[in-house]
């Protein structure tokens, strides 16, 4: 409830007319009795006799209420009161004075004692119904005032009793956005407990939910860890999103801190899935200590959340390489805002382009570069397959070639699963650079392997499934359509995918820049795949809305170069063991460098050419597992 509709209750319900009409009665009242009080302390008991006491407050009475009803007094607002708001009151008090004087010449009563009290009355009457009303305005403003002061905080329950939880009430002590009104744990007695000076609340069921969140006036509920959110998916996070009270967690370390950013709101992405994996980041910062980092596709999803997780290292420089000016122009804003003190050079140029990738290592001689430039959307790449071929195969190339040509000590790709057993285009560009890289990789070992030496550039690729909250992400496009009322779209109700998130594929990237001797295609763990179907059904549900009554799903069939079903990465079958329980290496078909480097230039030649047939063919002789599958190029596979 507001500030308005609070004072419009008070007014409804207390301060109507006719109350404010006998508030002024009795205050003109007990002017009056003070007044006879004060002439008989004064002049003497016999000055005023008891019967014309009597007398006295009737007719004041009786006076008051013609005054009061004549001047309205009663309609003034009373914190609207200004000073031409006098008038009426003084009137009224005049001329309660003015009747009273006149009724007791009539009942022969005017003696002295009762002239001064009449002459009293006048200045309590008018004094008392003034400072009354000066007072409810004080009233007024203190509890305005401290209702603002009180809204200016976000009123917080923390859930869990961990060492983070209370770690995240130390936090906000001095926050001039949230306040912590107690802690909330599931199951227990209602016992009366406090931590750090916070009372601990149990709850049970949504009925034990209603009464704490109404005792103490919730706002929103915090969440120390994604762990924490995850546990609640089906009980305190519902219940919030189904009443609208806002969930928040604190972000990592790389999002950002300050006032502002100490929490953040809970993302579906948080609490949808299984628990990121941590890597170690201390044997990542050594490796990369000093070094000048290049990241290209620096200012898209994966791109942008390296350059943050490299600039919380004790790196050199970081070179920013990107084809898009407004994504590149925000990332360069935010980095000179939350990273004073790093050194960044934002490059506009695209991959495809040699001499701009020539003058990007030429200037800058990066020791890592972190390779995230590609085209990704499955069905736009089946309808530009050129564009594909030209960006992700040799892009890859010009990146690699550079890499060796000026002495880059390692070259990290970053591929995805769509690359294992391709059945769309976009999957068959990113396994021919996985090819690339690897058969140059090999190549360098062997020469420098016949001279006794190692290999000045490492290569290593690593490959995740689908990333939430990327641009374009399943995740973003569902919270678009519920926003909108609906439908949220599915283009089959068992289509499902491994996921993964921003910062978990980043920093598995990190890893596999430290792992390995090179040539290694990592893959990740990435558990259980889950269905788009149960993903869109519940980020409907924790919207507080119910699937298909409040919004409807809609299956709209697969679009041209989708799987129904996602590949395993980490099948023990076909990957080999790492120190890292959760990293793997894959087991691949091994290409010469001279076959894959014929074949990239090839493809390139006709991608240029924009002869499509024939470059679709290429594709398939180069990468036999690679099937069409819902495409018109399926026509190929009959072919070979």
């Amino acid at each position: 409830m507001n500030l308005n509709s609070i004072i419009q209750k008070i007014r409804n319900n207390y301060l109507r007319g006719r109350t404010i009409f006998a508030m002024d009665l009795v205050l003109s009242l007990a002017a009056s009795i003070i007044s006879l009080a004060f002439s008989r302390a004064f002049l003497g008991p016999a000055a005023v006799p008891q019967f014309a006491v009597w007398n006295y407050l009737a007719i004041s009475l009786i006076a008051s209420v013609i005054l009061f009803l004549s001047t309205r007094t009663y309609r003034i607002v009373i914190r609207h009161l200004s000073a031409m708001d006098i008038y009426p009151f003084l009137i009224s008090a005049f001329g309660k004075s003015l009747i009273i004087w006149i009724s007791l010449l009539i009942c022969g009563h005017a003696d002295k004692g009762l002239i001064l009290a009449m002459l009293f009355d006048f200045a309590a009457t008018l004094f008392t119904l003034i400072v009354v009303r000066l007072l409810m305005i004080f009233v007024y403003s203190e509890f305005k005032r401290r209702y603002n002061d009180n809204r200016k905080h976000r009123r917080l329950l923390v859930f869990g009793i961990s060492d983070k939880s209370v770690a995240a009430i130390v936090r906000l002590t001095s926050s001039t956005h949230y306040k912590v009104v107690g802690l909330v744990k599931r199951g227990g007695e209602r016992e009366h407990k406090f931590l750090n000076g916070k009372p601990v609340i149990s709850f049970r069921d949504d009925a034990d939910l209603d009464r704490i969140m109404d005792d103490y006036h919730v706002d929103g509920v915090l969440f120390a860890t994604d762990g924490d959110a995850t546990s609640e998916r089906d009980g305190l996070v519902a219940y919030c999103n189904s009443h609208g009270i806002k969930t928040m967690i604190i972000p990592k370390v790389s999002e950002g801190f300050g006032d502002n950013t100490l929490l953040r709101e809970l993302k579906m992405e948080d609490i949808l899935f299984r628990e990121e994996i941590n890597l170690s980041m201390d044997a990542i910062s050594a490796r990369l200590k000093g070094a000048v980092v290049m990241v290209t596709g620096a200012a898209g999803s994966i791109g942008s959340e390296l350059v943050r997780q490299l600039a919380a290292f004790d790196v050199k420089k970081i070179v920013l390489y990107d084809n898009a000016e407004t994504p590149m122009h925000n990332l360069r804003l935010e980095l000179e805002d939350r990273f004073p003190n790093l050194r960044f050079a934002p490059i506009i140029g695209d991959v495809r382009h040699e001499e701009r990738l020539d003058f990007a290592f030429r200037s800058e001689h990066p020791d890592v570069v972190f390779h995230a430039a590609a085209y990704k959307h499955v069905p736009l790449m089946e309808e530009n397959p050129c564009e594909a071929v030209l960006v992700n195969v040799q892009g890859t190339r010009n990146v690699a070639d550079k890499c060796v040509e000026y002495g880059t000590r390692k070259m990290v790709l970053i591929s995805t699963d769509k690359a294992v057993n391709p059945t769309n285009i976009m999957g068959c560009s990113k396994r021919l650079a996985e090819i690339y890289v690897q058969s140059l990789g090999a190549s360098l070992n062997a020469a420098a392997a016949a001279e006794g030496k190692q290999p000045v550039t490492r290569f290593v690729t690593t490959r995740f499934g689908n990333v939430l909250g990327s641009n374009g992400s399943v995740i973003l496009r569902f919270r678009e359509q519920i926003a909108k009322g609906g439908p949220v779209t599915v283009t089959h109700p068992d289509i499902n995918r491994f996921f993964m998130t921003i910062p978990e594929a980043c920093r598995l990237v990190l890893e596999a820049a430290t792992m390995g001797d090179g040539n290694e295609i990592f893959v990740f763990d990435m558990g259980e795949p889950v269905k788009i179907d149960y993903l869109a059904r519940r980020m409907i549900q924790l919207a507080g809305l119910r699937p298909d009554e409040d919004i409807k799903i809609e299956y709209t069939g697969l679009r041209p170069g989708e799987k129904l079903y996602e590949e395993v990465l980490s099948d023990q079958e076909n990957t080999l063991p790492t120190p890292h329980s959760r990293i793997r290496v894959a087991k691949v078909r091994e290409y010469s460098y001279n076959e894959a480097c014929g074949a990239i230039s090839r493809l390139k030649t006709l991608a240029r050419n924009v002869e499509i047939p024939e470059m679709v063919r290429l594709m398939k002789r180069t990468v036999p597992e690679y099937k069409s599958k819902n495409s018109k190029y399926e026509i190929y596979d009959k072919e070979n």
